[in-house]
């Protein structure tokens, strides 16, 4: 074969590569665009400085809190990293000023995901240890690393108001945050709750029902009747809805292990339905088949 024809052959194969690369690129761009123009998020003013920030039209991650004041401003939670700029576009709604702290209310990406975005803004990242000590393990880039960590519980004095983070042991991780604003009244759980929704127990990062029902426990200490309690996922919540969530996972909990002490195989027990009353409760992440398998994990 003369040099020639081998070159213009070669040149075609790498054009056609080029022109599928550059269509799948323009695709996935598209597809990101057409995704992301359905989303936008939604502000819910709950005190005259607090907010709380939702999506609307499509996942773009855990609930968000942003307190402003003369002292700074503090963002608990920052959402899915390709919703990056529509989040500091709403924010910008809120104030021009940039985020001083922000608490990670556990380790997941869609919590966290922002970090880095954020971190070299300026922001000071706080968290659990074990959060710090899990993006460490995960070789997470310096700029996305908590630089504010604490064991037990922490205070911050901010914007008229007494915010104390307080640590949930082993609950849907090792390594959530309860936020209290004192004055304010209101509390964010973190994936402590999902409201009206069946949760996620994350077993393999320390997670237990029992944590996450200690951690609820704590919530509803916190709470009085005007609570305002902004959950992991799901609507904005308040004191009956704690008590709603602990009474659903205490019957689920005693369904199952009743199942158990009878010596029903796990398959048996899904044959049984117990959570069948709890259907509501399913959703695209935790259905009642998955619900069903973590209360068993939990109760074996």
């Amino acid at each position: 074969m003369k040099l020639t024809t081998l070159f213009n052959k070669t040149s075609l194969v790498i054009a056609s590569i080029a022109t599928v690369t550059l269509t799948s690129n323009i695709a996935l761009a598209h597809n990101h665009s057409a995704e992301t123009s359905k989303v936008s998020f939604e502000t819910t003013e709950l005190s005259p400085n607090l907010y709380m920030l939702s999506g609307v039209g499509g996942f773009t991650g855990g609930n968000i809190a942003l307190s402003v004041g003369d002292d700074g401003v503090i963002m608990i939670d920052n959402g899915l990293s390709k919703f990056y700029d529509l989040l500091k576009e709403e924010i910008k709604a809120t104030t021009d000023r940039p985020i001083d702290y922000l608490i990670n209310t556990h380790l997941h990406q869609d919590h966290t995901a922002n970090n880095l975005g954020f971190g070299k803004d300026g922001a000071q990242i706080i968290s659990h240890d074990n959060v710090r000590e899990a993006f460490v393990k995960e070789k997470n880039d310096n700029g996305s690393l908590p630089v504010i960590t604490f064991a037990d519980q922490m205070t911050l004095h901010i914007n008229s108001d007494t915010a104390k983070i307080i640590h949930a042991e082993n609950a849907h991780t090792n390594g959530d945050s309860i936020i209290h604003f004192q004055n304010a009244n209101v509390i964010h759980t973190g994936d402590l709750l999902f409201n009206g929704r069946f949760p996620f127990i994350d077993g393999n990062n320390g997670g237990t029902l029992a944590g996450v029902l200690a951690g609820l426990n704590t919530v509803l200490s916190l709470s009085n009747d005007e609570t305002k309690i902004i959950p992991g996922h799901g609507p904005l919540a308040n004191k009956a809805d704690i008590i709603k969530t602990i009474a659903f996972l205490e019957d689920a909990r005693d369904l199952i292990a009743d199942l158990v002490k009878q010596g029903k195989t796990d398959e048996e027990i899904h044959a049984a339905n117990p959570l069948s009353k709890y259907e509501s409760y399913s959703w695209g992440f935790i259905n009642t088949e998955k619900m069903i398998n973590q209360v068993i994990s939990n109760v074996r």
